[in-house]
């Protein structure tokens, strides 16, 4: 069974975007001290990074499980394009599932952390 997954050519997680996530978490929190903060506007900030970043990754997932059929049904016109489509997507999910594991692993880190 192929795993529904993203692609990484198609941006999901792809550096730019983590370092979009990065500069837009420095934005945010310089804009927290604002009457209205970075919370405020939509897309900016953390938050609008990471949701872009999981919408792109949810694309490219549903292109993925779109490729997978077409070249199990024999629809597909290039199937050689479907299989590499399939494997930048298996590909973007374990970067996601790693992002996932290092940020839950600083959580930890920080909860554990004694003053």
């Amino acid at each position: 069974m192929i795993p529904p997954v993203g692609s990484i050519g198609g941006g999901a997680l792809s550096l730019a975007a983590l370092e979009g996530v990065t500069h837009g978490g420095q934005a945010a929190s310089a804009g927290a001290t604002g009457a209205t903060g970075a919370a405020g506007e939509a897309g900016s900030g953390f938050g609008g990074a990471l949701t872009e970043a999981i919408s792109s990754l949810e694309q490219t997932q549903d292109s993925a499980t779109s490729a997978s059929q077409a070249l199990a049904t024999g629809t597909a016109a290039d199937p050689e394009s479907a299989v590499v489509t399939v494997q930048d997507a298996q590909l973007a999910m374990e970067l996601a599932a790693q992002i996932r594991t290092k940020a839950t692993e600083a959580v930890q880190s920080v909860f554990n952390t004694q003053v």
